[in-house]
C-alpha cells in the first residue's frame, strides 16, 4: 500500500492513503534513502510503502519511494548532521517581512541558495505592508529591483488586511508548496486565513530578541480546498548550507549562472581574476551589488572542493 507522509513528529508519522484514509505509521528497522544521510530518514511529502500491524490503524513504513526533490538544512542541534525540511516539491514559497521582524537580505540569498541546488522555484513574499511608510516603499522597490532581475517573483501582502492573498491562493492551485521563513513573519496567520478550519496557532513576536517565537514545532502538510497542498514548516532562525562548495556556488545564483561562461577562467571563483564576467556585470550594474556581496559572504562560510 503506498501513503504520503503529512506530519513527522520524530518517531510517528500521519500518512494518508491512496483511498484518502489517515494512518499513523512508524518506521521499520533501519531505511535508506537514496544513499541520502540524514538526522530523519523520512520526510513529510515522501511517498512511503506501508506494511500491515495488528493494529489496524497503526502501519509499518517499510520503504521510501525516490524523491523528485528536497530541501535539506543543517541541523540546528548538530552541524555534522542534516534535516530534510520536505521532499517532492512544485515550488516554495519565502515569507518575509521589513519589520517585525526584520528578514535579512542574507538569509533569503541562503533559502535561494539552498533551493537552486534542489530544483524548487521560489516565490518571495513580503507580509505586513500594511506597515510601509515611505521608508519600507522604498526598501522594497529596491528589493523588488534586485530579485525580479535575478529571475523571480517578488510580492508583497498583508495577511491583517486581507492583501495579496488570492492572489497567492491562485499560484498554490494544483501544487505542492513549501512554506518557509522566520519564526513571526505570518506564515502561520496565512494559513488560518485560508484554511480557518485548521486554526494554525500564532504568537507575538517577542520584543526581547524581535524574532518571533516557534509556533510550528514539526512540519506538517495541509490539502487545500482548491486541489493542491501546503507544508508549513517550523520558523528558521538560521539556514545552514549542506553540501555546496564554493567552487560550485555561483550556479545557484541565476543571474550569475547566465554569465560564467563569459569569463576568461573556467575555474573563475569571480574575486580578483582578470577577465571576470560577473564583476563586470556587477560594474555594470546588470548584477545587484547586494547579491555579489552575498554571494562573496556565503562563500567565506563554505568549505572548498566538498563537491557532493
Amino acid at each position: 500500500m503506498q501513503a504520503l507522509v503529512y506530519k513527522s513528529t520524530g518517531n510517528w508519522y500521519q500518512v494518508k492513503d491512496e483511498q484518502g484514509k489517515m494512518f499513523v505509521a512508524r518506521i521499520a528497522g533501519k531505511l535508506k534513502t537514496e544513499d541520502i544521510t540524514s538526522s530523519n530518514p523520512i520526510a513529510v511529502g515522501d511517498f512511503v510503502e506501508l506494511k500491515e500491524e495488528s493494529d489496524d490503524e497503526c502501519k509499518i513504513i517499510s520503504s521510501v519511494k525516490p524523491r523528485k526533490n528536497y530541501i535539506n538544512r543543517v541541523s540546528p542541534h548538530n552541524k555534522n548532521q542534516h534535516i530534510i525540511i520536505a521532499a517532492n516539491l512544485d515550488q516554495a514559497i519565502l515569507f518575509a517581512t521589513l519589520k517585525d521582524p526584520k528578514t535579512s537580505l542574507g538569509f533569503i540569498d541562503r533559502f535561494l541558495v539552498s533551493s537552486e541546488a534542489y530544483h524548487v522555484p521560489v516565490i518571495l513574499v513580503f507580509n505586513k505592508c500594511d506597515l510601509y511608510k515611505d521608508k519600507e516603499r522604498a526598501q522594497f522597490e529596491k528589493i523588488n529591483a534586485i530579485y525580479g532581475a535575478a529571475g523571480y517573483s517578488v510580492m508583497a501582502i498583508s495577511v491583517k488586511e486581507k492583501i495579496g492573498i488570492t492572489e497567492i491562493q491562485e499560484i498554490l492551485k494544483g501544487k505542492t508548496t513549501l512554506f518557509s521563513g522566520h519564526s513571526g513573519v505570518g506564515k502561520s496567520s496565512f494559513l488560518n486565513e485560508i484554511l480557518p478550519t485548521q486554526n494554525q496557532k500564532t504568537k507575538e513576536v517577542s520584543n526581547w530578541s524581535g524574532k518571533g517565537m516557534h509556533t510550528t514545532t514539526f512540519a506538517e502538510m495541509f490539502d487545500l480546498p482548491g486541489g493542491g497542498k501546503i507544508i508549513d514548516t517550523p520558523g528558521i532562525r538560521e539556514l545552514g548550507l549542506v553540501d555546496i562548495s564554493r567552487e560550485e556556488l555561483s550556479h545557484y545564483f541565476p543571474e550569475m549562472l547566465k554569465t560564467l561562461n563569459d569569463c576568461r577562467f573556467n575555474n573563475c571563483q569571480h574575486l580578483d581574476e582578470p577577465g571576470c564576467a560577473v564583476k563586470a556585470a556587477v560594474e555594470n550594474h546588470s548584477i545587484s551589488m547586494e547579491r555579489y556581496m552575498s554571494y562573496l559572504t556565503i562563500r567565506d562560510t563554505l568549505p572548498e572542493n566538498n563537491w557532493s
